[in-house]
């Protein structure tokens, strides 16, 4: 699978998060095609040029914490997810009631 082919997957996939879910790095990795390469994901959603177009604030990390307050975007996406009816708890939601299922058919 070449990088243009899997980035394509990636945002297919992103794009598909229903507003009141999150998915992992990981997850969005595996439904993509390369389970190993959560932080690869990561990459593409930080390089992409129209960020209204991708619901990139949906991609949060396994322990239902959100991993870019480095870049400096923390706080915008924990704001984002909280406006769209996610909870936090001490910097984390709770994966159990907010973690995006895909349908068997998107499969």
């Amino acid at each position: 699978m070449t990088e243009a082919t899997y980035k394509a997957r990636v945002l297919r996939w992103v794009k598909q998060i229903p507003i009141g879910k999150v998915a992992t790095y990981g997850q969005i990795a595996a439904l993509a095609g390369k389970p190993r390469a959560p932080r690869q994901v990561g990459q593409i959603l930080a390089g992409i040029s129209d960020p209204d177009a991708i619901p990139w604030q949906r991609v949060i990390n396994t322990k239902g914490e959100i991993s870019t307050h480095r870049r400096g975007v923390g706080d915008l996406q924990q704001a984002m997810l909280e406006s769209e009816g996610i909870c936090f708890v001490d910097g984390r939601c709770d994966l159990s009631q907010y973690l995006w299922q895909p349908d068997s058919e998107l499969l």
